[in-house]
């Protein structure tokens, strides 16, 4: 099990560092361009895309539902700390963000965390997910003069937050029961509040943005969704390994 951590590590890393050279390249960034990291946790990812830029840590604002997180960040980076409240809109006036950010999030905005594993239905857990996801999506073009927003991709064989084959291609109420077990020894353990996104319905959310695709091994495994203004925003890009 250790051998297929650090093999999922590596890759992940490899993704990451693809996906900041993507975001590096679409906007014209320097001291006075204020980005909100959304899902930020401590902040970290967001400091590594940035690394070798000019924005200014004061001007990088990180949002999340854990106020430990974002308190760690602000001590640790000098980012702005915002804790975010479930199913409430953040406190900032409209296009108050030069760039919204937002990586692995958005799959994650789906129904009422007491309900994850209760809902058996996948029928009307993706309904109740997709319907929060749009609302998530607003709010993102609302606060953002342009945006970043990635994804993994609902077909990709390996699921990313399971680190299983072919898991997220199960009905619900199976998924829920493996993931049961699975957590009660594999590596990595996670709960099933996640409703991955296919390409057309990234192009429904963010519908107004250029949709780029990270390949691994010929297949997509993430999408991105990148609404920028700036000319050296990345064209009919695709990622590969």
């Amino acid at each position: 099990m250790n051998a297929i951590a650090k093999f999922v590590k590596y890759c992940s890393k490899r993704s990451r560092e693809r996906r900041a050279v993507i975001f590096r390249s679409s906007f014209s960034l320097d001291e006075d361009t204020r980005i909100l990291d959304l899902g930020s946790e401590s902040g970290s990812s967001i400091k590594a895309v940035l690394e070798g830029t000019r924005v200014q840590p004061s001007n990088v604002y990180i949002a999340d539902l854990d106020a430990e997180a974002v308190a760690k960040g602000s001590e640790e980076y000098g980012f702005v700390p915002v804790v975010i409240r479930e199913s409430e809109s953040l406190p900032f006036e409209d296009g108050f963000f030069d760039v919204v950010y937002c990586s692995s999030v958005i799959e994650h905005v789906t129904v009422r965390k007491e309900k994850v594993w209760s809902l058996y239905s996948g029928r009307s857990f993706r309904a109740e997910s997709f319907k929060r996801q749009r609302e998530f999506a607003q709010e993102i073009r609302r606060l953002g003069k342009q945006y970043f927003v990635q994804t993994p991709h609902r077909h990709f064989p390996i699921e990313s937050h399971t680190w299983l084959p072919f898991i997220a291609w199960l009905p619900r109420w199976l998924l829920i029961l493996v993931l049961r077990t699975t957590n009660l020894f594999w590596v990595k353990k996670t709960c099933p509040d996640w409703n991955l996104l296919n390409e057309a319905q990234m192009h429904e959310l963010f519908n107004d943005a250029e949709i780029l695709y990270e390949k691994t091994l010929g297949m997509t495994k993430s999408i991105m969704a990148v609404g920028s203004r700036s000319s050296q925003a990345v064209r009919n890009s695709v990622l590969t390994q």
